[in-house]
């Protein structure tokens, strides 16, 4: 494999709070043309490298700050394993132990064993990070049994009181037994959410009982409400009663945070600027305290840092992975502007205000007026926890809906991500083998990547930060179907909006037919290609492959006037689309119902909505588009490596450059990540 490293070398220049510093000058990007983004590919999983594009143009300080952020970024992995499941950090490493041990690695079941926990790498866990369902060993239990029998006893991650046998029995159930937590977030109708998920947000509590405890703090004439439970695990006491064990220093997951806030305050010595330094700085007081009102201070300066280079989500953030919407999983993501491409998104953060007054929603759920929308293009520098390593696409944060309301949002396009993800398919035939037509090859090939990153930036920047809800009506009014509705409402705007003169005389389209281009494949993927994610017979399990299907799902059956149809040739199925402004039309409708049920928090019509167009498949055209999807020989999963940086020093310990390499392999990095980056125990 060849070699592909940036070396750090020093000159002056002007730095961060307006002082000189030194900078590095020799970084180079590597070449897009020979870099080889494959790093792996087994199972549904091909895993990708990223080009960290543009670090040359960053200071000696700023590489300095990246590095310290990027460890700490590192830092929090345990985290997130523990949260997805309350035994999978003793799963991983009895995993890592028997993979890393002598046992004979030429057998059919070590190869086996070995994909199995590439998987659980994939997902930080043993269930699927899309469709959630638990994966199914292909290594015998004789085999397992005997490879973790040959096990020294001082490598075994044994809890307090527990035996080795109790232990393998643990393993056993968790790989073997299909009733062992079978699904890791269940979304189904009709049944309690926190006993039928393996999620590890709740101890010994029901769904009732966790919806009862966050009812009664909420306060509906609050204006300023915080986001109840976020940062906590909520457990049932030996005395019945209910307590939130919270997620700080002191409290669960100490060791892992006293790591990152090591990091964290390094950072804090070689910030941009002041605004930038103040924000650092309150998160760092948040992991102290836990207070979520220090957690609204910090996001509130956040937003209003628009002006650095360097930028960052570490924290808990997203609350994806919890049945019911409260809890948020850590993640980390740093990163820098890229500023070329961020002049894409200017432009449309600039006209927020022209985008919220047009939009096709009633007028009483439109923000009368639009603050602090900034929005940006980024290069990924590191990605950790749920970010990691199936980093996503774009994101708006904070998730504090009043914040949004009153100080405004973020919102960032990961261009480096995107580029990684196009590199994967280039040339694969699959456009061809599912298009209709050689016109619509013509438009997805002329028009995908830049249409897709597009609606990217619309759906970040205009889809997550426009609308408002009605008095009283909270962001965890939906439940379950919360996560589902908010990502079809920010599609839905982004699409809406795709076919717009204004993004032509914007600039952001080069002509008006490029929004068709991404119409096709947006219905073509939620009613058809998405399918390749699913295995046969399951239904639709994870958030967004809901929010795409559901859009394509009802704009067909609601579709009265033919715009779109699915015809068969030679036995294929292929969507045929003959009136692109009737599907637009189709989508503002949607819109405006999902705006409604949004503003006013109604389950009922989400739950109804989400369970008539989200959830169930058409198995016999699943079956075909998976024979015809495993002829292309492609994973219909991404994931990436992070490179590596090394900082070098001076005999008083100053940071005097920054490397980076790419070419650490899959296996490489997370065993190394196990050993350098675990700090938790085994259980938490």
């Amino acid at each position: 494999m060849k070699k592909l490293f940036l070396i750090a070398m020093t000159a002056a220049v002007f730095a961060s709070c307006g002082k000189k510093q030194e900078t590095t000058t020799n970084l180079y990007t590597p070449d897009p043309e020979t870099f080889d983004y494959v790093v792996d590919a087994f199972a549904d999983m091909q895993v990708m490298r990223y080009r960290v594009t543009g670090i040359e143009s960053l200071t000696l300080k700023q590489q300095e700050l990246l590095y310290y952020l990027s460890e700490a970024a590192l830092c929090g992995r345990d985290i997130i394993w523990d949260q997805n499941g309350k035994d999978h950090l003793q799963i991983r490493r009895v995993l890592e132990a028997v993979y890393t041990s002598d046992v004979d690695k030429t057998t059919d079941d070590f190869k086996a064993f070995e994909i199995y926990l590439k998987r659980a790498w994939v997902s930080n866990g043993i269930h699927h990070h899309y469709s959630g369902a638990k994966f199914v060993p292909e290594f015998s239990q004789p085999w397992f049994e005997e490879a973790f029998g040959a096990l020294a006893p001082e490598v075994l991650p044994l809890k307090e009181g527990q035996s080795a046998a109790e232990l393998l029995a643990m393993m056993n159930g968790y790989l073997f037994d299909p009733t062992v937590a079978p699904l890791h977030k269940n979304q189904a109708a009709g049944v309690d959410l926190l006993a039928t998920s393996s999620s590890n947000y709740y101890q010994g509590v029901s769904q009732k009982e966790a919806e009862d405890f966050y009812n009664a703090m909420k306060d509906p004439n609050d204006a300023e409400p915080i986001m109840f439970g976020m940062n906590s695990k909520l457990v049932k006491g030996e005395d019945g009663v209910l307590y939130e064990d919270t997620y700080k220093i002191g409290g669960l997951y100490s060791d892992a945070m006293e790591k990152i806030v090591y990091w964290l305050e390094k950072a804090l010595t070689v910030t941009e600027n002041e605004a930038q330094h103040a924000a650092l700085e309150k998160m760092i007081e948040f992991y102290r305290s836990g207070d979520l009102k220090d957690f609204d201070e910090y996001a509130k300066l956040w937003v209003k840092d628009t002006e650095s280079l360097i930028d960052y989500v570490c924290c808990y953030t997203e609350s994806y992975g919890d049945p019911l919407g409260y809890k948020s999983s850590w993640e980390a993501l740093i990163n820098f502007k890229s500023l070329e491409a961020t002049e894409r998104t200017k432009k449309i953060s600039d006209n927020a205000q022209w985008f919220e007054d047009n939009s096709p929603i009633d007028p009483q759920f439109k923000k009368e007026e639009v603050k602090g929308v900034s929005a940006k293009v980024i290069i990924a520098a590191m990605c950790g926890g749920d970010c990691y390593p199936t980093p996503p696409l774009g994101i708006n944060l904070p998730n504090s809906n009043w914040i949004r309301a009153v100080h405004g949002s973020k919102s960032v396009t990961i261009d480096n991500i995107s580029e990684g993800r196009a590199a994967s398919t280039k040339g694969s035939g699959f456009t061809e083998e599912f298009s209709w037509s050689a016109t619509e090859v013509e438009l997805l090939n002329k028009y995908k990547l830049m249409t897709d990153n597009l609606h990217t930036d619309l759906h970040e920047c205009l889809g997550h930060g426009s609308g408002k809800l009605m008095p009283g009506v909270t962001k965890d009014a939906l439940k379950e179907h919360a996560s589902t509705i908010e990502e079809a409402r920010a599609d839905l705007l982004g699409l809406y909006y795709m076919a717009d003169p204004k993004l032509v005389e914007l600039g952001l389209l080069e002509d008006k037919e490029a929004y068709k281009g991404f119409y096709y494949q947006q219905m073509m993927n939620g009613l058809m290609t998405q399918l390749v994610r699913i295995e046969p017979g399951k239904d639709i399990e994870e958030s967004h492959m809901r929010n795409r299907q559901l859009i394509a799902l009802w704009v067909f059956k609601n579709a009265k006037n033919n715009e779109v149809e699915m015809i068969e040739r030679d036995g294929k199925h292929y969507l045929q689309i003959n009136d692109y402004e009737g599907i637009r039309h189709l989508y503002g409708e949607l819109l405006r119902e999902i705006q409604r049920i949004t503003s006013e928090g109604d389950y009922l019509a989400a739950k109804a909505m989400v369970e008539e167009y989200a959830v169930k498949v058409d198995q016999d055209l699943h079956r075909e588009i998976l024979e015809r999807y495993e002829k292309l020989n492609l994973a219909p999963y991404k994931g990436f490596v992070n490179p590596v940086y090394t900082a070098h020093y001076d005999a008083e310990g100053n940071i005097t450059d920054v490397t980076l390499d790419y070419t650490e392999g899959y296996i490489e990095q997370h065993l190394r990540y196990s050993r350098d980056y675990s700090f938790l125990p085994d259980i938490n």
